[in-house]
C-alpha cells in the first residue's frame, strides 16, 4: 500500500513546516516531492492537521487498565500489597486482553504508536499488541529468589516461550523485566542479566520509586538501588529503569555512563506521594530520559498528552526555574528518546525518510489548541481535551478521523462492564 500524506504540518528533525509525506508499505520513502513514478493508494488530506511522529509510552503495565479508578489515595506498599496484587489476581487471561484493548484504545487516540510494557500474562499480552496493530516492546514481569528458584525460572521460561511464539510479529520485540529491586534477590537479578545477554535483549524494571525501596535495599545490602543492580549487571545500554525518583548524583553518573535509560512517570509518582524524579538534574548527567503512563491503578490514565503536560509544569515548580525542563525536552522524551530506550531508535521516533511510517496527526482547530504557535509548545501545554484523529503504525490505518479499525470499541466497553460487575462483588465480600 502506497500512502501520501498531503498539506499536513509536519514536526520534522529540522523544524516544523508544511509537507508532503509519502510513505510506500511500512515506511516514509519521501517528504517534499513524491518520487518519481509514486502512485499512492490512499491519499490522506492533511490540510489543517498537525502530523507528529507516533508518541511512545515508554512504560506502562497496560492490562492495568480494566482496573482503573479502584486502588486510589493508598500509600505506595498498601497500595501495591494490600490492593493491587489481591485484585489482579483475579483477573482472568480474558480479562487482561479486553483490559488491554481498552488501553490501546486511549492511547491511540492521545496519539501513542509504541509501549514498552510489563506484564503478567504470557501470550495475552502478545496477542492482544499484535491484534491491536501498535508497536510494542513487550516484558513478562519476573520475580525471583535463592529460596524461589523454580518458579523464578518458570517465569523466565514464560518469557522466551513468548518471544518464541511471536518473534516474527513486525511490530513487536521483547526485553526480560526483572520487576523491581525489592522484589528480586542478587541471585535472580544476576540470572536474568545473563538470560538477557544470552538472548541479546534489553531489560525492563522498575528502580528507586519509593523511599521504602531506598531503605529496604540499603539495609539489606548496604548500596544504593543502582548500585545494587549494576553489581547484579542490570544495567546496561539496553535497560530502561521506570521512576527513578530518588536517584543520587552519583547513581546518576552512574547510569549515564552505562547508557541506561530512565522512564519518567510522573503522575504515578505524584498520585503514590513518592515525589519528583529530578529529571532536569539526570539530564545536565547525560541521562537518557523518556516519558511512560505507568498502569492504571497508579495514574488512572494512559494518555501520554496529559503525562507530557504533567512533565512540562512540575519540574519548573519544583526547581522554581521556568526553564528547567522544557517543552522541546518532554517532546523529544515521547519522541526520539523513547525511541532510543526501547531500542526502536533505528526504525521510529521521528518523521524521516527510512524511518517506519509511525505518525499521528491533530486537528490544528481544535479549540483549546487554536491558535497553535509553536506546535511542541502547543503539545505539552494546550493539550486539554486534545485527541489525535488519525493514527498509523508501520504504514497501517488503527485510527481513522476517531474511529478504530482494528479494535472492536463496543465489543471491549462490553466485556470491561461485566469484569466491573465481578470487581464489584469482590470489594463488597
Amino acid at each position: 500500500m502506497k500512502t501520501a500524506i498531503k498539506n499536513a504540518l509536519a514536526v520534522l528533525p529540522q523544524g516544523s513546516r508544511i509537507a508532503d509525506i509519502y510513505i510506500d508499505g511500512d515506511s516514509i520513502c519521501a517528504i517534499g516531492d513524491a518520487p518519481e513514478g509514486f502512485l499512492p493508494d490512499r491519499v490522506i488530506d492533511a490540510t489543517d492537521k498537525l502530523l507528529t511522529p507516533g508518541f511512545i509510552n515508554a512504560h506502562t503495565h497496560i492490562y492495568m487498565t480494566c482496573m482503573r479508578n479502584r486502588a486510589d489515595d493508598l500509600n505506595f506498599t498498601k497500595w501495591l500489597f494490600d490492593t493491587v496484587v489481591p485484585m489482579e489476581n483475579t483477573l482472568s487471561e480474558d480479562d487482561a486482553y479486553w483490559g488491554i484493548m481498552l488501553g490501546c484504545m486511549e492511547m491511540l487516540e492521545s496519539g501513542v504508536t509504541s509501549i514498552l510494557d510489563m506484564h503478567m500474562f504470557p501470550m495475552t499480552t502478545a496477542k492482544a499488541m499484535a491484534d491491536s496493530g501498535m508497536r510494542a516492546v513487550i516484558s513478562r514481569g519476573l520475580q525471583g529468589s535463592r529460596d524461589s528458584r523454580q518458579a523464578g525460572e518458570d517465569r523466565i521460561k514464560q518469557a522466551v516461550d513468548e518471544m518464541e511464539a511471536y518473534g516474527q510479529t513486525p511490530t513487536l520485540t521483547f526485553m526480560l523485566a526483572p520487576h523491581a529491586p525489592y522484589t528480586c534477590d542478587d541471585y535472580y537479578l544476576t540470572r536474568v542479566a545473563e538470560k538477557a545477554r544470552e538472548l541479546n535483549i534489553g531489560i525492563n524494571t522498575h528502580l528507586s520509586e519509593s523511599m521504602d525501596e531506598q531503605n529496604t535495599i540499603r539495609e539489606r545490602y548496604h548500596m544504593s538501588p543502582a548500585e545494587f543492580y549494576d553489581k547484579c549487571g542490570i544495567l546496561g545500554a539496553n535497560t530502561v529503569c521506570a521512576h527513578c525518583v530518588y536517584l543520587s548524583e552519583s547513581d546518576m553518573d552512574l547510569l549515564a555512563g552505562r547508557g541506561t535509560s530512565v522512564a519518567h512517570n510522573p503522575a504515578s509518582n505524584m498520585k503514590l506521594g513518592n515525589g519528583f524524579a529530578p529529571v532536569a538534574l539526570m539530564q545536565r548527567h547525560g541521562v537518557n530520559v523518556c516519558i511512560g503512563t505507568d498502569g492504571c491503578c497508579s495514574n488512572n490514565n494512559q494518555s501520554i498528552l496529559r503525562e507530557m503536560g504533567i512533565a512540562g509544569l512540575i519540574h519548573k515548580g519544583t526547581a522554581g526555574e521556568a526553564t528547567a525542563v522544557t517543552a522541546a525536552e518532554v517532546f523529544n522524551m515521547a519522541t526520539v528518546n523513547g525511541a532510543k530506550a526501547l531500542c526502536l531508535g533505528d526504525i521510529t521516533g521521528e518523521i524521516a525518510v527510512g524511518k517506519r511510517a509511525d505518525l499521528s496527526l491533530f486537528d490544528l482547530n481544535s479549540p483549546g489548541f487554536f491558535p497553535l504557535g509553536d506546535p511542541k509548545s502547543a503539545l505539552v501545554y494546550a493539550n486539554a481535551g486534545l485527541k489525535a484523529e488519525t493514527v498509523m503504525v508501520n504504514g497501517e490505518v488503527l485510527l481513522d478521523k476517531g474511529e478504530f479499525k482494528t479494535i472492536d470499541a463496543e465489543r471491549v466497553r462490553h466485556e470491561i462492564k461485566g469484569l466491573q460487575k465481578r470487581l464489584d462483588k469482590i470489594r463488597r465480600v
